[in-house]
């Protein structure tokens, strides 16, 4: 009926500290496909450029079937996030990380993946992330 409310999402309940866990936590939690893996993620990619564990925990974690195929927009995944913090950090390890977790992506996703970063080549790509 009209002004009804429509069902109710259910609750996450609170956001775990993720700021405040270690790599192999964080790691966890976002194996365990917890609802918050994709903060537990982002702050992992935050630690990448200054922490060589965190770069290859997120290349690890990158090859997750539920990471690639948890949507952020259109057609950019939680994987393809990862990999893009991995490039955009700019060391010798997380760009190692970053291209081995490309290359672990179906060929079809590949081009998709270079299409959306507008570049021929994996290794062409410098993102920024502001």
């Amino acid at each position: 009926m009209p002004g009804e409310p429509g069902p109710s999402l259910p609750r996450r309940g609170p956001a775990p500290p993720v700021d405040r866990m270690d790599n192999a936590e964080l790691a966890r939690l976002i194996e365990a496909e917890h609802p918050y893996r994709g903060k537990a993620l982002f702050e992992l990619c935050d630690r990448v450029a200054l922490d060589d564990d965190a770069a290859t925990k997120v290349g690890m974690l990158s090859r997750l079937t539920s990471l690639r195929r948890a949507r952020l927009f259109d057609r950019v995944s939680l994987a393809w996030s990862a990999i893009i913090a991995l490039l955009a950090a700019e060391t010798a390890h997380s760009r190692d990380e970053a291209y081995a977790a490309f290359y672990a992506l179906d060929p079809e996703e590949q081009r998709d993946m270079l299409d959306y970063l507008e570049v021929t080549k994996v290794e062409e790509a410098h993102p920024r992330i502001t």
